[in-house]
This record gives C-alpha cells, structure tokens and sequence, in this order.
C-alpha cells in the first residue's frame, strides 16, 4: 500500500453499538473485539455481547470469563 491508499473499511475495525438483540454499525468494518480475549470476530460472526458495558465477547465463556464468573 502507497502512502495515497487508504485501507479499506472491510479490513477494519468496526465501530458498533450494541442494542437489545441487535447491533448497530456506527463506522464500517469487518470486525470487533472481544473484551475478554482481544481476538477479532468478524461482524458475521458476533453473537454475544454485553448492551449495559458495550462490549463484545467471541463466545460464552469468554463473557463470563470477562464478567468474573466460572463457566
């Protein structure tokens, strides 16, 4: 890539925020975070998260890992 490319939104990190049973992309992006791990999920992908915190998590465990709590 030369210094006049930009990346593409795909190869980014999504902005998002996290509703009741839905999300909602405020920057595009292929992917998020997981708060507990720090893996990427792809977009596609993201099942579990958290509205209260507004974090997302790679799976069950790793929410409840993040939350403290054995799984």
């Amino acid at each position: 890539m030369n210094r006049f490319e930009r990346p593409t939104p795909a190869a980014q990190e999504a902005e998002v925020e996290f509703l009741d049973g839905d999300i909602r992309v405020r920057r595009p992006g292929a992917y998020v975070r997981c708060a507990a791990t720090g893996e990427p999920i792809p977009l596609e992908d993201l099942r579990y998260w958290n509205v209260d915190l507004q974090e997302a998590y790679a799976s069950p465990e790793a929410k409840l890992k993040r939350l403290g709590r054995k799984g």
